[in-house]
């Protein structure tokens, strides 16, 4: 996911999870999953969206060094590499975060894991009359995306600026009826995505989505405040290689995860593609299974 994904999962509701496949992604290798190559390489395939972006060249030729050929499957639409990946056309896939991955799981009944963190792209707070969180009055007004999952985020991130309170202590589910408005220090407004940079200059603030920062006339460094990578809260938001629950130990997965991680020209291309916003993560697995667990059942409680 790049940082057009702050917007993924209200699309998810209005789009149909189960897309036909055929005709719909594009890869250089035959039909199947898994194998060898000519070379005699074990061959994996991963389901991205947007291969073209810079990253991607670089972690396929350093996967090459290790002897594991890569074959990226493009996919169109985000509807479409989890399907794939459950019906075992590819191996793995990297476009989501864990609230995009628990989504899917409970609608389609799936099992797929996260097997590594990639990074994660804050989320930001901005504002035209004040230079820092702390200057901003009490009682002012600060606006968030209207749509669910941008505005729990917002909410989130509002939270960990200590702007508002909230009474479930945050979830990727949070609303405005979960801001507790006698504790928190501005009101929260709830306003379009797309119309929140021209209102800016009418609150205090406002959590901007990344799409949409530049038609503010702002550049990501503006940002009062966003997620902190390293807060609870932020970790449902973080991008993952995600797998089957069988292969989740796959010990070649399992290196291709490393190599995303630590590779210096993949991150190079990850930080390059996403305009500078990406925060690499090296997350333990296991805070990302549980974190992928914890959202499910908050998005069942939820229904």
């Amino acid at each position: 996911m790049s940082r057009r994904t702050t917007t993924i999962l209200a699309a998810l509701a209005a789009v149909p999870l189960f897309v036909a496949l055929s005709g719909c992604a594009t890869a250089s290798s035959d039909a199947g999953s898994g194998g060898e190559g000519s070379s005699g390489n074990e061959v994996v395939k991963i389901g991205v969206v947007g291969k073209s972006d810079e990253q991607w060249p670089a972690f396929v030729d350093a996967a090459a060094e290790e002897g594991i050929t890569v074959e990226l499957v493009d996919f169109g639409s985000y509807e479409q590499p989890n399907p794939a990946l459950t019906e075992g056309e590819i191996d793995l896939n990297q476009f989501q975060h864990i609230v995009y991955l628990a989504e899917y799981n409970n609608a389609s009944g799936s099992d797929l894991t996260p097997i590594g963190s990639t990074a994660i792209y804050p989320l930001g707070l901005y504002s035209t009359k004040y230079d820092d969180v702390d200057s901003i009055p009490e009682g002012e007004t600060v606006a968030v995306p209207n749509d669910a999952s941008n505005q729990a985020r917002a909410l989130n991130v509002l939270q960990q600026a200590g702007l508002v309170e909230l009474k479930s202590g945050g979830t990727p589910y949070s609303d405005l009826a979960d801001v507790d408005t006698g504790k928190s220090k501005v009101e929260v407004t709830a306003l379009e995505a797309a119309l929140i940079p021209t209102s800016l200059p009418d609150v205090a603030a406002a959590i901007i989505n990344n799409d949409f920062v530049q038609d503010a006339g702002l550049t990501f460094d503006d940002a009062i405040a966003q997620d902190d990578p390293e807060d609870a809260s932020a970790l449902p938001y973080v991008n993952v290689f995600a797998a089957r629950a069988e292969d989740a130990d796959n010990e070649t997965y399992r290196t291709l995860v490393e190599i995303f991680q630590t590779n210096e020209a993949v991150q190079k291309g990850l930080l390059d593609s996403s305009g500078g916003t990406a925060v690499a993560l090296q997350t333990p697995v296991e805070d990302l299974v549980a974190s992928l667990k914890k959202v499910q059942q908050d998005a069942a409680d939820k229904e």
